[in-house]
């Protein structure tokens, strides 16, 4: 496990958390039908900048963009492009937030107008597996405990988990130990400790979990072709139980 973090450098990221929280609460207006991710990543980028903050996304390891944009098969780390979103598509925006030297990181998944059941479903079960995952991150239990709880609940409800990419520690840096699969047994893993602060993250399939990478060396979508979704906050575990830092229930901040 990392070092823990104190609550006072908690308190500075969920500073971050919150403009990025307000981001995603501003976005959910905006996506509709006809919008692009490329007109997207550009609101993104001038509100994160408009509240003090920068997007950390953009320039680590050579990434162009203020987010990462994945639409429909595509599982992660996506482009934006100039292209219009249709009805019935779904998008994930993946962001993070530099805040004085403290980062919060958060990917939600939207409907782009009307979409099918299997859309429907697919996100409603994305979405309950990170909070079926939250609520074993408490001291005492392992990452293991979150990663079983994950993939038994998508595996119950017949989607695949992606198994190439994987929630972090966060902080100063970007992405910190430990790592947090989406899969795997329980018990096992890193002690979950006062101060730990790490991202859950679980990426869904409909189909299976493999993953293909575009020739821009960053895309990841799903090898089949299939749909995938995902959801992901920033958590802080304390001794006063744990915090989502990207809640985006939380009004104010900014």
């Amino acid at each position: 496990m990392s070092k823990v973090k104190t609550l006072a450098q908690i308190k500075l990221m969920q500073k971050a958390g919150k403009i990025l929280a307000a981001c995603h609460r501003e976005l959910a207006k905006k996506i509709v039908p006809g919008v692009t991710t490329m007109e997207i990543d550009r609101f993104v980028e001038q509100f994160i900048r408009d509240h003090g903050a920068t997007p950390e996304q953009k320039g680590y390891r050579g990434y162009p963009f203020a987010t990462c944009a994945s639409v429909n098969d595509v599982i992660c780390h996506g482009f934006p492009t100039d292209t219009p979103l249709q009805n019935g598509d779904f998008v994930t925006i993946d962001m993070v937030v530099n805040l004085n030297g403290w980062l919060a990181d958060s990917a939600w998944s939207y409907t782009v107008g009307e979409v099918s059941k299997e859309v429907t479903d697919l996100l409603r079960v994305t979405k309950e597996c990170l909070y079926l995952g939250i609520e074993q991150a408490v001291i005492g239990n392992r990452v293991g405990d979150i990663s079983h709880v994950i993939e038994k609940h998508a595996e119950a409800n017949g989607y695949s988990i992606v198994r190439e990419f994987t929630g972090h520690g966060i902080g100063q840096k970007m992405h910190e130990t430990p790592h947090v699969p989406h899969y795997g047994p329980k018990g096992l893993g890193p002690l979950i400790r006062d101060g730990s602060v790490f991202t859950i993250e679980p990426m869904l399939n409909t189909g299976k979990r493999h993953v293909f990478i575009d020739s821009d060396g960053w895309t990841a979508r799903t090898a089949d072709g299939s749909l995938s979704a995902q959801y992901e906050h920033t958590i802080a575990v304390t001794k006063k139980g744990t915090i989502i830092l990207t809640d985006q229930q939380l009004e104010g901040s900014t």
